[in-house]
This record gives C-alpha cells, sequence and structure tokens, in this order.
C-alpha cells in the first residue's frame, strides 16, 4: 500500500507538471528527470537486497531492465503513432502520460489475475515459456526498417462508433463542431498508445514472471520501468534510429527467459536434468546482452555513417 501511494503521488506530479505547463520538454530536462527515475529503481533494487536479501533484489533488477529495454523498444511504435496521428508538440506530453498510467493499470490487472493463476495452473509456465520462444522468434525475424503502424481492432471499432473531427481542439478529447458534439483526434490517439500498450504486456508480463514469480516485483519492476518512460521518449526520440540491433538483443532475453521458464518448469515437475537457472546468471545474461546489442548498433551506425560520403561521391 505505501509502494502504490507512493507511486500514485509521483504520477500525480507528473500529471501536474504537465497540465501546468504543456509544451515539448528540453534535453536537459529530459536527462535529469530519466537520471532520477533511474536512481530511485537503483535505489529501491538496493534497498530490496539490504531489507529482503540478494535474490529479491536481484530477481527486482533483472525484472526491471528487462522491462525497461522492452519499453524502449516500444518506444519505436509510440514516436510512429505520434507521426501518423500528427499530434503536436505541445500535447504529445499529455498523450504519453495518460498511456502511460492505462499500462500501468492494464499490467497491474494482468499481473494479478497471471500470479494467482500461476499458483493454480503450474503447466502455464510451459505455456509462458513456449510463448516467449516463438516472440523472440518473431523478434529475430523484425525489419528494422520503420513500419506504417496497423490500427488493432479495438481502434477501428471507436473509429467506427465514435464521430470524429477532422482536426484538433488543443488536448480536448471531446469539441462542437457547427453544433455537433465530436471527439477529437486526442482521444483516437490516447485509444491506439493504451491498446497498443494492452499488446506489449501481453510479451512482458510473462517475461518477467520468468524472472520472480513474487507479484510485489513483478508490479514494482514494471512501475519503474514505466514511470520514466514519458521524458525517455523525447529524451533518446532521435537515438531510436541509432539502435539497429535491439530487436536483437531482445530477442535473445526474450528467448533465454523462455527456455529458463520450460526448464524451472520441468526442474519442479523432478526431471532430473533440468537445472534450475539461478538469478545471478538471468541478470548476467539480461545485462551483458544488452551491453553487447548497444555497442554493437553504436559501431554499425558509426560505420554506415562513415560510409555515406562514399557512396554520395
Amino acid at each position: 500500500m505505501v509502494t502504490v501511494a507512493v507511486l500514485a503521488a509521483v504520477i500525480l506530479l507528473d500529471f501536474w507538471l504537465v497540465a501546468r505547463n504543456p509544451r515539448d520538454p528540453s534535453l536537459r530536462e529530459c536527462t535529469g528527470w530519466v537520471a532520477l527515475y533511474v536512481g530511485l529503481a537503483c535505489l529501491f533494487g538496493l534497498g530490496l537486497v539490504a531489507f529482503a536479501g540478494p535474490r529479491a533484489g536481484g530477481e527486482f533488477f533483472a525484472g526491471w531492465l528487462t522491462e525497461y529495454s522492452l519499453s524502449v523498444d516500444n518506444l519505436f511504435v509510440f514516436v510512429i503513432i505520434m507521426g501518423t496521428f500528427a499530434v503536436p508538440k505541445l500535447y504529445r506530453q499529455k498523450v504519453l502520460l495518460v498511456g502511460i498510467v492505462l499500462a500501468l493499470l492494464m499490467r497491474a490487472v494482468f499481473i494479478a489475475v497471471g500470479a494467482q493463476a500461476l499458483e493454480s495452473f503450474a503447466w502455464l509456465f510451459y505455456v509462458f515459456g513456449a510463448f516467449l520462444v516463438f516472440t523472440a522468434w518473431k523478434l529475430m525475424r523484425h525489419d528494422n526498417d520503420e513500419e506504417d503502424f496497423k490500427e488493432n481492432a479495438v481502434l477501428r471499432l471507436t473509429r467506427r462508433v465514435l464521430p470524429t473531427s477532422d482536426d484538433y481542439d488543443g488536448a480536448r478529447m471531446v469539441t462542437k463542431v457547427d453544433g455537433r458534439r465530436l471527439v477529437t483526434p486526442m482521444l483516437i490517439v490516447m485509444v491506439a498508445i493504451g491498446t497498443t500498450d494492452l499488446l506489449f504486456a501481453l510479451d512482458s508480463i510473462p517475461a518477467i514472471f520468468g524472472l520472480t514469480k513474487e507479484p510485489y516485483l513483478v508490479f514494482t519492476a514494471n512501475a519503474f520501468a514505466l514511470m520514466g518512460l514519458r521524458q525517455l521518449f523525447f529524451l533518446i526520440g532521435g537515438l531510436l534510429d541509432k539502435l539497429v540491433y535491439l530487436s536483437y538483443g531482445l530477442a535473445v532475453i526474450l528467448g533465454f527467459i523462455g527456455i529458463k521458464l520450460v526448464l524451472e518448469a520441468l526442474h519442479h515437475d523432478g526431471v532430473a536434468w533440468a537445472p534450475a537457472i539461478p538469478i545471478v546468471v538471468s541478470l548476467s545474461v539480461i545485462i551483458g546482452t544488452l551491453a553487447v546489442t548497444t555497442v554493437a548498433s553504436l559501431l554499425k551506425t558509426r560505420a554506415d555513417r562513415a560510409k555515406e560520403p562514399v557512396a554520395t561521391g
């Protein structure tokens, strides 16, 4: 309850800051906020190590790093959504913040349902593991070129049911045109962000349950990963194109977690040869994969940039 109260206070502060001065935030401001959220997550993890033991702290850090990495990958889609719907820069913060709150609420429900289901149906670990391996295979085949945003069924239904205006009316979600009440594109964008977050949760929740079975750690890892996502969007929006190998790195992480889930389920069922992979190994694989992916992406981007003058000549 204390954790939820503190997180709610941070979200309300974020809402107040955005409502008080809607604008395109500066690089310095975003850097400060992202550093603050990362610092708070690290302090929280160290507190878990001190008061709950190194295993709990290790599981939190592994889950938080995995969720944070998936959140960075999700920003690719957010950039495409913002561009597709031509969201004015002044109101992008509000759209992102509402989307993050919706994602946090939906994930809280998923976590509660998932934790209860895993307690009652241990065979779901095999399902989660197979799903993560399949997701990893899909990511490996993912093309890093920019893709068009594809509207999901909920968004298409919203467009069909609700009469929508052609233009934005500030940050309002409802407006009047010729005496007729219409929803603005702002509401459609928020539906797009919210439903996309819901689809992302289908990957991230099984992934973190593969690292820890403790619902409290699952929720806090998701919360800390989402809290700085708004500022991270503006901070690395121009750097996303440089992370060309991010999908491959995430594929390795999700594939590893999927295999870990299946092996631990087999170990729990008494299969002698199936090992229980320690959290230290999981954390090492996650950190190592992210480091290699980032360095390789930056080297690839630098090499491509060095070839550009030659190609142009």
